[in-house]
């Protein structure tokens, strides 16, 4: 059986060898056709009367089809993009080439510019060798499983090719930066003046826009990783890589730091001492200061199995209730979107506000952070205290048969002896990684040396029983 093409962030992979120049255009053709079918585009390819797509001075009509392009800084991205464009236009797709920005910005633009698709080049927190395509549908949401499977059986079918005035245009819309940044300012209520900064860019999509919007906010921000060179991004920088933030927010004495990765899509903190600010710590600080103001939907966080269990005890005490899904931001908005719920994310620090955004953003994020700590006159590090966070243990065992562990019976015997030891001070989480022979083993305890003792004798078991 094939593997799927689309993984869960869309299609990734080493630039120029998995994902080629080809398989980026006929991707781009796959999905104009797939979305086209489903109803998304709103007005079909045509006759050429209707108006303008409202981008600033762009001479785009709307009888035909609408897709923004973006990307962050990698090399590849340049040419990823040309056949990214090409396949686009090819198809009768008007093209509007954002340039160099975060995947949010991306989602925003593709809501607030009428787009009908929008396409992100990146390949997130990855090194700089790999690139990515991702699939934004009309008002700038992820495409679901059903529509990805379609993109990918569809590559490759024959079509026929519109000529003349039926093949799409192609503009430059890069001033759309401003609007994105306008939009993230007009969601703060309060000024960040006085507050020292040091941003992280990772020398990632964020590197403009970032400080850029921080310093319009009011804050005195230092940038670092924010000279981008095609090759440097995710490169001891960023969100993944904390080092040089924690040493230069000391260093500098600044009041915190924030950092993203090389799409800008999630958002880590260090507090002026340098100790490090998670996800769970950063959505608790936000879901008791919208629960206080009575902005948190139905006092409830969505987060994933993996959250710390002391964002959960810390939610339980404030009477918010937390539900749970499966590892990955997809699955944190498709339980937000059900619910009806306004916060959700992942200690890795997708963070999603739906009040004000359709997927992660980190700068978002960080600007709300920042407001709470301009609002509520106490330091990052006072903020986050309102949970504590537990000692975690991952172990991935790799190489195991994944059905053997699912119905092992020793293994389920010793997990039932583990949370029986750990009682409610603790928990254990085995599970399958979706894409490897591996098993990921995850345990809190009271105490570091808890949890390591019992996340190593389960690790042991399941080599043991599961090969």
């Amino acid at each position: 059986m094939t593997a799927r093409l689309f993984g869960t962030d869309g299609v990734r992979g080493v630039a120029g060898r998995d994902l080629t120049a080809e398989l980026a255009m006929e991707l781009s053709v796959a999905a104009a056709h797939v979305l086209g079918d489903a109803g998304a585009f709103a007005n079909g390819a045509g006759d050429g009367h209707m108006g303008g797509v409202g981008a600033a001075g762009s001479s785009i009509g709307r009888a035909r089809p609408v897709a923004v392009v973006g990307r962050d800084p990698r090399a590849s991205g340049e040419f990823l993009e040309a056949a990214v464009v090409a396949g686009l236009a090819s198809s009768g797709v008007d093209v509007l080439r954002l340039g160099v920005l975060p995947t949010p910005a991306v989602a925003y633009l593709t809501s607030a510019l009428g787009a009908d698709l929008g396409i992100m080049l990146s390949a997130s927190h990855n090194p700089a060798p790999d690139n990515g395509i991702k699939f934004l549908a009309k008002g700038g949401y992820k495409l679901p499983d059903a529509v990805e499977n379609e993109i990918e059986e569809r590559l490759g079918e024959k079509w026929e090719r519109p000529a003349g005035s039926g093949v799409g245009r192609v503009h430059e819309a890069y001033g759309e930066a401003d609007r994105y940044i306008s939009h993230l300012l007009t969601t703060l209520s309060v000024r960040l003046e006085g507050i020292n900064v040091v941003v992280d860019c990772a020398n990632g999509a964020a590197h403009t826009v970032a400080p850029e919007a921080l310093v319009r906010a009011g804050a005195n921000v230092e940038a670092i990783g924010a000279r981008p060179d095609g090759l440097n991004i995710n490169a001891g920088y960023g969100s993944t890589h904390l080092d040089r933030l924690q040493q230069v927010v000391v260093s500098r004495g600044a009041d915190l730091g924030v950092a993203y990765d090389g799409d800008a899509d999630r958002c880590l903190a260090v507090t002026h001492e340098g100790e490090i600010v998670d996800g769970d710590q950063i959505m608790a600080i936000l879901a008791l200061a919208m629960h206080a103001k009575k902005e948190l939907v139905k006092d409830t966080v969505v987060a994933t199995v993996m959250s710390n269990l002391g964002f959960k005890i810390a939610m339980r005490g404030a009477g918010l209730d937390v539900i749970e899904t499966a590892v990955g931001d997809r699955y944190v908005l498709e339980a937000m979107k059900a619910g009806g719920y306004n916060l959700g994310g992942e200690q890795s620090g997708h963070v999603l506000l739906l009040d004000h955004a359709t997927t992660g953003d980190g700068l978002l994020t960080s600007l709300h952070l920042l407001a709470e700590v301009a609002r509520q006159g106490k330091s990052l590090a006072e903020l986050a205290s309102v949970m504590k966070r537990l000692p975690q243990v991952l172990i991935n065992v790799k190489g195991v048969d994944k059905a053997r562990a699912a119905h092992s019976a020793e293994l389920a015997a010793e997990i039932a002896r583990a949370e029986a030891s750990l009682g409610e001070t603790g928990r254990v989480l085995i599970r399958p990684s979706g894409t490897e022979p591996m098993i990921r083993v995850m345990v809190e305890a009271a105490s570091e040396d808890q949890a390591h003792e019992i996340a190593t004798h389960l690790a042991e078991t399941v080599r043991t029983t599961c090969f």
